[in-house]
């Protein structure tokens, strides 16, 4: 299994010189499987860049599946080029939010006015297979759902290939329970022992003083998650939208400092849209 993230931000795209390093797209991660298939997690802003490279390798079939229907989790969906190729063929799976259906979900974006090109204008073949079951495979992998604690509810995976295993949680916010959302130790139970644990790690404790309720993760909250479910390696993912590189950096110095104390061998690092890793 090949993790790619083309993107990490939160809440919204971000540019400047201050976010070159972590780079400025929202959600969209890459997974490709030992059998060759290309799962698509996310249709952030970081899907047009992912659609641009996969349309250079000329790949034309995809699974895509969603966490949850906010719109910085989505708004990169109209700017997928593989979108308005005939070749293109797209598995798309759900969740289980209150939306009727992920035609509708993802059809909202590109409604008028808010957009010039009718979504009945995409070439693709679209395979909408409605929500996910709490288990399911694509090919050679395992996908594995939970709920997330997050407002408008969402889902989280645990993907799980050849024995090796990644947890994906994003837009989770552990010190608070939302409607749909599960207790602390769900969480931890469904990260046990994975290999790769990407979590939101958005806030720091002063930002949630003022945030709490909004969905999201002190990041320390999150690195406490890695500890007690005895992850490999944790990664800080859906960045704040204000927090400058070297803001990222002292985040995940303090988790480093934070498991040499505690004597782990844990691995930390923060997500970045250039990221690849292999399991």
């Amino acid at each position: 299994m090949i993790i790619r993230c083309w993107g990490a931000r939160g809440s919204i795209p971000v540019s400047g010189k201050e976010y070159l390093r972590y780079g400025g797209d929202t959600t969209c991660i890459e997974i490709r499987t030992r059998d060759d298939k290309v799962v698509i997690v996310d249709a952030g802003s970081g899907i047009r860049r992912l659609g641009n490279n996969l349309l250079a390798e000329n790949r034309h079939e995809y699974h895509m599946i969603f966490t949850h229907a906010h719109w910085d989790h989505l708004i990169g969906f109209p700017f997928f080029k593989p979108l308005h190729s005939k070749k293109t063929f797209i598995k798309m799976t759900g969740c289980p939010f209150a939306q009727a259906s992920i035609k509708e979900m993802i059809s909202r974006v590109m409604r008028p006015p808010n957009f010039p090109v009718k979504y009945s204008d995409i070439r693709a073949d679209i395979d909408y297979q409605g929500a996910a079951d709490a288990t399911f495979t694509i090919g050679s992998m395992t996908v594995e759902s939970i709920p997330l604690s997050h407002p408008n509810y969402g889902t989280g995976y645990r993907f799980i290939e050849d024995g090796k295993v990644f947890v994906f949680l994003t837009d989770n916010e552990l010190a608070y329970k939302h409607p749909g959302g599960l207790d602390y130790d769900d969480y931890c139970k469904f990260s046990a022992h994975a290999d790769l644990l990407f979590h939101d790690a958005e806030y720091t404790e002063e930002d949630y003083k003022s945030k709490k309720e909004w969905g999201h993760t002190v990041y320390t909250d999150a690195l406490r998650l890695a500890f007690d479910a005895e992850v490999k390696t944790f990664v800080l993912f859906h960045h704040n939208q204000e927090r400058t590189d070297r803001e990222v950096d002292d985040l995940v110095k303090d988790c480093k400092e934070i498991i040499d104390k505690k004597d782990s061998s844990l691995k930390c690092m923060a997500a970045d849209q250039e990221m690849e890793i292999a399991l």
